[in-house]
């Protein structure tokens, strides 16, 4: 069978067996290294407060938030987009810092 990634769509390398997280949307379990994951900050208080605060001179605390998405729910709520075949085959460019 041809494979079509590489990476067979996970990022485990040699690791074995990884702990499985539970998507945000639909709640289906899946390997954390195969989930979409994607961090979202958030103020503590309603965002108009927190601008007049900030205004103020206050320190506006804020928050983390961790959110896991499987494959299906990341591509439905656009968090992935589909690449064309051509560009699925291709790796990465190399970035220079």
């Amino acid at each position: 069978m041809p494979k079509k990634r590489k990476s067979r769509g996970r990022r485990k390398g040699s690791k074995g067996k990884v702990p499985r997280v539970q998507c945000s949307m639909c709640g289906q379990l899946i390997p954390r290294d195969k989930a979409k994951k994607v961090t979202v900050t958030r103020y503590l208080v309603p965002k108009d407060l927190a601008k007049e605060l900030k205004d103020q001179g206050a320190y506006v605390g804020m928050q983390q938030v961790v959110k896991y998405y499987c494959v299906n729910c990341a591509v439905f709520h656009g968090i992935v987009k589909i690449r064309p075949e051509e560009e699925r085959k291709l790796p990465a460019p190399i970035t220079k810092k």
